[in-house]
């Protein structure tokens, strides 16, 4: 490893992508692999293990959920001003392993606790790991988007492991074993970081270096403590959606408050970048408020109404509504990538804006077939895993017009000194999305919990048609107001 490479060397790079890009792209793969491999549990498990009722369940989802989310803006913050993106990313995955090892141990009994531990370390991993892939580029480097790009299907391919293996060992052989293969392979993401951070310079360092030793580690050893100190309170939060809606009401203000505060010492041609990325990020509110119904609504109408055949192959219903999106972007996140180069070259591409518009428009086509599974259902409500792949085909492309290149946008409008706030407000606005999304799941969730799979099929596939609604409302209104936010811009594409 080349301990001495300064950042200029390595942003001077030659070919596609710099070879540090690999090494975050492995440890943010393993880490996928936990996060999804747990997120795709979460509601099965409590309506089937812990027997809470299925919008009961589809709320506690939305919180647990919004919580990971709003503590990325929480880590990203500590990682700008304290600790720096190594240290957080280090922090965050001691965290991660810890939450995985309690649940593993007894997750009926310590379920809140092990969620609690995996929450704060999400918040301190995720969106640092994100903001050292962008300062790898120039700001002007062309290739910054093949490499988000690159770093997505990382995403992707331990999203697609981790989403079917570990519902299919919980399901089929052991809680307990599913919850542990989470921290296994968190431990892996770790270990693949530490033997590789030597060749990243200076990137990602405390940026308190200028400080005495002793009066620096103070500050390091004041976040750790802290944040052990907040796993009771965070435990509290999260096992009871109420406080999660009080939680929900204040962080978002405050956060908005801030960044007003911070944009003072900001030039205006920075500020209108800035409130171009606030457009970007209430949009994608939306966006993920409808996506998310994956590990909610969607999980449990995969085990009440989805039949196991897939083209004539035996299937988990629930592996491959945690499984197909991913396996669709791994493959198809190239070809599309391809498909905007062909654009650019005949000057024909969409600006990121009309793109962001785009991923509405496949996302309300995607829950018009969700909708349409109705039509292929049996007298006894169970229908095609087939049709229900597909909509997961056609959001594929609507999350691929979305979110990799909302990953790039934010580290292209930020100021450099408020990349780690915006990269943890982007993710803060999925925490919204997160929260809505499962009060949208419980809503259709709500009908008699006696009620027949027929009556259940109806109930969602009707909620799938107002969330195809609204999403096609969204994608018109961002692409009728691209040329205004094109302006803000300036001269970012």
């Amino acid at each position: 490893m080349q301990a001495t490479q300064t950042i200029e060397e390595i942003q001077n790079f030659e070919g596609k992508y710099p070879k540090q890009l690999w090494y975050l792209f492995f440890s943010e793969m393993w880490e996928r692999f936990c996060f999804y491999g747990m997120r795709g549990m979460l509601t099965f498990f409590m309506v089937h293990e812990l027997f809470m009722k299925e919008d009961v369940a589809n709320l506690q989802y939305g919180a647990t959920q919004a919580f990971v989310y709003a503590f990325t803006f929480v880590g990203g913050l500590f990682a700008d001003k304290i600790l720096g993106y190594r240290k957080s990313l280090f922090w965050g995955g001691i965290m991660m392993i810890i939450g995985s090892a309690i649940l593993a141990f007894d997750p009926k009994q310590f379920f809140f606790l092990g969620i609690a531990f995996t929450v704060i370390g999400t918040g301190f991993f995720k969106p640092n790991i994100s903001t050292m892939v962008g300062t790898l580029y120039k700001a002007n480097d062309a290739r910054r988007d093949a490499g988000f790009s690159l770093f997505y299907s990382g995403i992707n391919i331990g999203a697609l492991l981790g989403g079917y293996a570990c519902i299919y060992l919980g399901k089929n052989y052991s809680w307990n074993l599913a919850f542990g293969l989470a921290g296994i392979v968190m431990t892996i993401s770790l270990v693949t970081f530490l033997f590789t951070q030597k060749s990243m310079a200076n990137i990602g360092l405390s940026p308190l270096l200028h400080l005495q030793d002793s009066k620096r580690k103070l500050y390091e050893y004041a976040t750790y403590i802290g944040t052990i100190v907040a796993i009771p309170l965070i435990m509290t939060m999260v096992s009871n959606p109420e406080y999660t809606d009080y939680f929900m009401y204040t962080i978002g203000p405050i956060t908005l408050l801030y960044l007003v505060y911070e944009m003072r010492n900001f030039s205006i041609q920075e500020n209108k970048k800035l409130i171009a990325a606030m457009v970007f990020i209430v949009f994608s509110i939306f966006f993920w408020a409808f996506f998310e119904q994956s590990g909610g609504s969607l999980s449990l109408f995969a085990a009440n109404n989805l039949d196991s055949d897939f083209l004539g192959v035996n299937l988990d219903p629930n592996g491959v509504n945690n499984a197909a999106n991913s396996l669709f972007v791994i493959i198809f996140a190239p070809l599309l990538g391809l498909v905007w180069v062909w654009l650019n070259s005949r000057k024909a591409e969409p600006n990121t804006v009309v793109k962001f518009g785009l991923g509405f428009l496949f996302l309300a086509l995607a829950f018009y077939t969700f909708y349409f599974t109705r039509f292929f259902a049996n007298i006894d409500g169970m229908t095609s895993l087939e049709i229900f792949t597909l909509a997961y085909f056609i959001i594929t492309f609507g999350e691929l017009c979305l979110s990799p290149i909302g990953l790039s946008i934010m580290t292209k409008l930020s100021p450099l000194k408020l990349q780690g706030v915006m990269m943890g407000m982007w993710f803060l606005a999925s925490a919204y999305g997160q929260y809505v999304a499962g009060i949208l799941g419980a809503g259709m969730s709500s009908a008699n919990e006696n009620a027949s799979k027929a009556e259940k099929l109806i109930t969602y596939t009707d909620g799938y048609q107002q969330l195809a609604i609204y999403a096609l409302i969204a994608g018109v209104v961002l692409i009728a107001i691209s040329p205004l936010v094109k302006k803000l811009m300036q001269e970012v594409k």
